[in-house]
């Protein structure tokens, strides 16, 4: 068999709950619950990061972010030059590599931006505060600032050239990476797209009504590229991923409650920051509508890619494969001992050291986590087979069990890499 292609649709900020296949009861996401009920649900998969940054890092690299390069959310940090990547990977396995979106590890000028990482073409944002605005005045291809008419509206661009990438690379294995910005950012969506139509006269404020169409636009986009894959006849033979970059966000509960009961949200650590949706679809290869327990996160999307494509894998990953588990040979799955996450929110978090203040941790480990949102902190041990929403501290009951999960935080934890986000050009504006 031709080696299957690759394709990874990454929604940014989409809660783990937002879609309507899970019973959400507004939001109504037609193709992404096809792309789900065709193939495999992973019920414990989570994002590498509670933020942007430094999650798409882990997802690139193959590592945890206690060992990735970017674990800032400043939006310029940058991958090292000696990063390498899923993208570089497959690309030296004889794949076409195209991404288009955003992609948050390295600003224009930087050893971090992604045709240096792999990439074949990159069209949409480097910068991550860039891809808060839709309406902007420009995108980049490969390093090649496209400045863009009055009034174009970015995804809707994005879009044509994912879907361009594939028809022109359907006869060779593609990967095709979709970091799509909605519905994260400014809330903006034309007047004329149909999502807005959807959901413009509900009785809600301005702001919860464009998240929603936003939402039903990027889940049309989506069923562009099942139907595009269908049309060149390429849906057998690719592999398609689907995930959202972290937890849902505070500022919609009352409206769309993403995480529902979770503790916490995006920027922490707790479920609600880093539990996410996540599935894969593989027609023929992947029964549809199942449902996985297997505990997965974004470090093993380099080492499933591997397997998958016949690629050598290269050293120091933190992920594991997790193609045996969607393959129905769970026999061969790797059991992982731990799953490991750190998150600093501090501004200068390249200046203070591990002993100091601002560094949040967590591990999971079989049915336990631990987590503590700062350093002074004691961790908080919590049963998550039966209590999910970590209502219930135990580590006082099980003081040993905590110790030693708490060794592996400290252990996973190595010094961030001497770097910082790049001084801003005079004159430079995200438009």
């Amino acid at each position: 068999m031709n080696k299957p292609n690759i394709v990874y649709l990454l929604l940014d900020d989409l809660g783990p709950y937002e879609l309507s296949c899970l019973g959400h009861p507004t939001l109504e996401t037609p193709n992404l619950d096809r792309l789900i009920q065709s193939g495999m649900r992973f019920e414990n998969a989570y994002s590498g990061a509670p933020v942007c940054a430094p999650a798409r890092s882990a997802l690139m690299t193959g590592q945890h972010t206690g060992h990735t390069s970017v674990r800032g959310n400043l939006g310029g940090i940058p991958l090292l030059k000696e990063d390498f990547t899923a993208a570089q990977m497959l690309k030296d396995a004889g794949y076409a590599t195209g991404g288009f979106g955003k992609w948050g590890c390295g600003d224009a000028g930087t050893d971090g931006v992604p045709e240096k990482h792999g990439f074949d073409l990159f069209y949409g944002y480097y910068h991550q505060v860039h891809a808060h605005t839709y309406f902007t005045g420009y995108l980049w291809r490969n390093g090649e600032r496209v400045d863009l008419e009055e009034g174009a509206y970015s995804q809707y661009l994005i879009q044509d050239e994912a879907k361009r990438f594939i028809r022109q690379n359907r006869d060779r294995p593609f990967f095709c990476y979709l970091p799509y910005t909605p519905p994260h950012g400014r809330f903006e969506i034309p007047d004329s797209d149909p999502g807005w139509a959807q959901y413009r006269d509900r009785p809600w404020e301005e702001g919860p009504r464009r998240r929603a169409a936003m939402i039903s636009m990027v889940d049309r986009h989506a069923g562009e590229i099942l139907d595009l894959l269908d049309e060149l006849n390429l849906t057998e033979n690719t592999l398609l991923l689907f995930a959202s970059d972290n937890g849902g966000g505070r500022e919609f509960n009352d409206f769309f409650k993403p995480n529902r009961e979770m503790k916490g949200a995006k920027g922490n650590l707790y479920e609600g920051g880093i539990r996410v949706p996540f599935a894969a679809r593989w027609p023929g290869r992947i029964e549809p509508n199942s449902v996985c327990a297997f505990p997965t996160y974004f470090p093993d999307f380099l080492p499933t890619a591997a397997e998958i494509a016949g690629a050598p894998l290269p050293p120091n990953m933190d992920g594991v494969s997790i193609a045996p588990s969607f393959l129905g040979e769970s026999e061969r799955q790797t059991e992982r001992g731990f799953l490991y996450w750190e998150y600093r929110r501090v501004a200068n978090w390249q200046k203070q050291t591990y002993a100091e203040r601002g560094l949040q941790q967590a591990v999971r480990q079989g049915k336990w986590k631990i987590a503590r949102m700062s350093l002074d902190e004691p961790f908080e041990l919590y049963d998550l087979e039966n209590d999910p929403n970590e209502t219930t501290d135990l580590a006082g009951e099980h003081p040993q069990l905590a110790a030693e999960m708490a060794r592996l935080a400290d252990a996973s934890h190595t010094p961030p890499p001497p770097q910082k986000e790049p001084e801003m050009p005079p004159g430079r504006r995200f438009r």
